[in-house]
């Protein structure tokens, strides 16, 4: 399945980022699910309660918030996205046992190299395998 994002959410997840650097930004994604994929309609961009490097947790009072106005909206949760500011985009060990959504798609954004790197992936947990879904930039 592949996720469709347009470069104006993708900019606001590299913004939030790298704002957030040295430390793992995060957020979730909404929007709409077809027979060929997933499109994101909306990014919610979240805090770091942990205010880690290597981790993150997001603030349940602004999930809560995010969720009712995917509602609100009438879209869907898609999945959730978080920065690795030091490694590859790839999920660590704890991502993968944090991941608890087998349909979700979960995005990692990469700022370890000269050039920014998003990745989305489908993860069972039960398993601890991450498969790596195609992600489409739009304009």
């Amino acid at each position: 399945m592949r996720l469709r994002l347009n470069r104006m959410d993708y900019e606001a997840i590299l913004r939030h980022s790298l704002g957030q650097r040295p430390l793992e930004a995060c957020g979730l994604i909404a929007g709409s699910v077809s027979g060929d994929g997933k499109t994101v309609g909306k990014v919610y961009l979240l805090k770091n309660l942990d205010e880690s490097r290597v981790h993150f947790t997001v603030d349940r009072r602004e999930q809560l918030s995010a969720v009712k106005d995917m509602r609100r909206l009438g879209l869907s949760p898609l999945g959730n996205f978080h920065s690795h500011p030091d490694t590859p985009a790839r999920p660590s060990a704890e991502d993968i046992r944090l991941s608890f959504d087998p349909a979700a798609s979960y995005l990692i954004l990469s700022l370890a190299g000269p050039e920014p790197v998003l990745k989305s992936f489908r993860v069972d947990r039960e398993r601890g395998l991450a498969e790596e879904e195609p992600i489409e930039i739009v304009d």
